[in-house]
């Protein structure tokens, strides 16, 4: 049967919208708010805590949707490490300014405060969190959202997450609970090291679990996404990704940040921060490279393969000398054990090297924040006895199950 040239004009139209539909599965709670009209802040002076990350599907800035919106009085802006605009590199401290674009002010909280004070907030009814998180612990934005939920109840005003998904999903679950006296803005919460959780999730927990300064409680409410299940990492939301961080530029590496994150703390090894492939590697100037990946391919790791390489990093760690390592490539997501196989990389080198002991060769301020990142010191003097990850996996593991268990009250999604 032939179609006339209307009805395959509408055939087309038909099939681009069932894909336009299938592209995007997830929506994040800054569609659902808009959705709503914006219900949650109408007649109130909103003050939004958010990055580049904050966009619609559309790539259309959450600062941008509230501050042309008739709905909405958009009065402050508030930036996290990186910035609001994301132009600051790691650790640099954040300034407080005008924004060109709206003319807000713009409040740091990477800088002299990392909480929002009184002054900060003072025009301020009701304050917004939007902003990407990529599930690892060491990874600020979680501790700027629970610093804003202190701030808020301390001056009593409200407090609202656009909730995001975790880009690893929200089954994995790895790493010791952070120890109190190893509280830090790399770990400032009693969770994994990777917690499984959304930032709206996450919110919940502190506020519920009474994990905040001194055990308060928030005025809370998330705006929960549609149609996103714990079984989804990001590639299969439909959702463009925006880089977190500078050495965060896609999605995958949300999943390579905690298999290298921590040991390159010690500033020993390059781990790909400074050549194309952040996070992926570890390579040093006395490694052959060749010997490293048959040591780790041997212990048959599930989910992992490593493969020898060779380069010169532009900057960080080694800039400019020619390394030798590994890459590691995930080839099972759910079968690997993320944030172990930095340990394994430490076990098989040490075993090839002895003579290099990477705790000696950084600086101790190094060892503090490998440690601080670790939420404990326990696991560094318990590894360094033997250099064996089997003496580690109790330390590591043992905790999974019941913070599961104290968690999933406060799931959001199935």
């Amino acid at each position: 049967m032939k179609l006339s040239l209307q009805q395959l004009l509408i055939y087309l139209i038909l099939l681009l919208c069932i894909q336009l539909v299938d592209a995007q599965k997830t929506f994040t709670g800054i569609e659902v708010l808009q959705a709503t009209n914006f219900k949650s802040l109408q007649g109130k002076r909103v003050g939004l805590i958010t990055n580049p990350t904050g966009v619609n599907s559309q790539l259309i800035s959450t600062i941008d949707i509230l501050h042309e919106t008739p709905l909405v009085n958009l009065v402050a802006l508030y930036g996290p490490e990186h910035g609001v605009r994301g132009d600051y590199s790691a650790g640099d401290h954040v300034e407080s300014f005008t924004d060109p674009k709206t003319q807000l002010p713009v409040y740091s909280l990477y800088g002299k405060n990392r909480k929002p004070n009184s002054e900060m907030l003072q025009n301020v009814d009701i304050l917004v969190y939007d902003i990407q998180d990529i599930g690892s612990r060491s990874y600020t934005y979680i501790s700027t959202l629970g610093l804003a939920m202190e701030a808020a109840a301390e001056n009593n005003k409200k407090l609202l997450v656009l909730d995001r998904p975790n880009p690893l999903g929200g089954e994995k679950i790895e790493g010791l609970i952070t120890e109190p006296e190893f509280t830090s803005f790399v770990s400032q919460y009693p969770i994994p090291y990777l917690h499984s959780m959304t930032v709206g999730e996450l919110a919940l927990f502190l506020n519920g679990e009474k994990l905040l300064n001194n055990g308060i409680q928030c005025d809370l409410e998330v705006i929960k996404m549609e149609d996103w299940k714990r079984s989804m990492t990001f590639d299969q939301t439909g959702l463009p990704w925006v880089p977190s961080s500078p050495h965060i530029p896609n999605a995958q590496s949300c999943f390579y940040y905690p298999v290298s994150g921590i040991l390159g703390e010690l500033m020993v090894f390059n781990i790909g921060v400074g050549y194309t492939l952040p996070f992926h590697l570890f390579a040093t100037e006395w490694m052959n490279a060749d010997s490293i990946a048959n040591n780790l391919n041997n212990l048959h790791l599930n989910g992992v393969i490593f493969r020898p390489i060779h380069f010169k990093p532009y900057y960080s760690v080694s800039k400019g000398k020619m390394v030798h390592g590994i890459q590691v490539h995930i080839t099972n997501y759910k079968e690997a054990n993320l944030s172990l196989i930095q340990f394994y990389v430490l076990q098989e080198a040490h075993k090839l090297w002895p003579e290099y002991n990477v705790f000696e060769l950084c600086s101790g301020d190094r060892i503090t924040m490998f440690d601080k990142v670790c939420g404990s010191d326990k696991l560094r003097k318990e590894f360094t006895k033997n250099w064996l990850v089997s003496d580690i996996i109790p330390l590591w593991m043992d905790s999974i199950e019941e913070f599961r268990a104290q968690s999933k009250k406060y799931y959001l999604y199935n």
